[in-house]
């Protein structure tokens, strides 16, 4: 009887595992189908060996910390920037030039990080050409449509506060 018992018991276990590969090989044949990439990797290339020294770059004011320190001055100013208008309820016109001039500095320099950041130099320097011009156009443009929008129509400030109360 123990015997009896025992095989059964074997073969349920037996039966376990059986089940248990034939939902791992469907799994595993399910996870190595061919990943099929929508875009081929950009070019590459090494330059050097992997014993040479990594080269370092010779210090600059506009990159690094003196960067980032900017970058965050200039976030860190967006703040009040925003709430004084609305808090002192004083539309002025220079405050809203400041603000429209701040946005827009912060907007070229937080792109322009994306673009360094995204778009390696040394991968594809013609892309990372375009695009730094397509962001100093655009710069341009936004400028020169923030100074129109201040300068003939009711401003950023009365606008935010238009479409608040809307």
């Amino acid at each position: 009887m123990a015997s009896v018992a025992r095989s059964s018991a074997l073969l349920k276990q037996v039966a376990a595992q059986q089940s248990v590969a034939a939902n791992g090989l469907r799994v595993a044949a399910f996870h190595t189908t061919s990943r099929k990439s929508l875009l081929p990797p950009p070019p590459q290339r090494i330059e050097g060996t992997v014993n040479d020294p990594v080269e370092v770059p010779p210090p600059s004011p506009s990159h690094g910390s003196y960067h980032w320190t900017f970058d965050r001055v200039v976030a860190a100013g967006l703040i009040p920037l925003t709430v004084a208008p609305f808090a002192a309820g004083s539309l002025n016109p220079t405050m809203d030039a400041v603000l429209a001039a701040t946005i827009l500095i912060h907007s070229h320099t937080g792109f322009g990080n994306i673009i360094v950041d995204y778009v390696p130099s040394k991968r594809v320097p013609k892309a990372r050409k375009v695009f730094t011009w397509g962001l100093n156009a655009a710069t341009v443009l936004v400028g020169l449509a923030l100074y129109e929008f201040e300068t003939t129509d009711v401003g950023l400030t009365e606008t935010i506060k238009r479409v608040w109360k809307a």
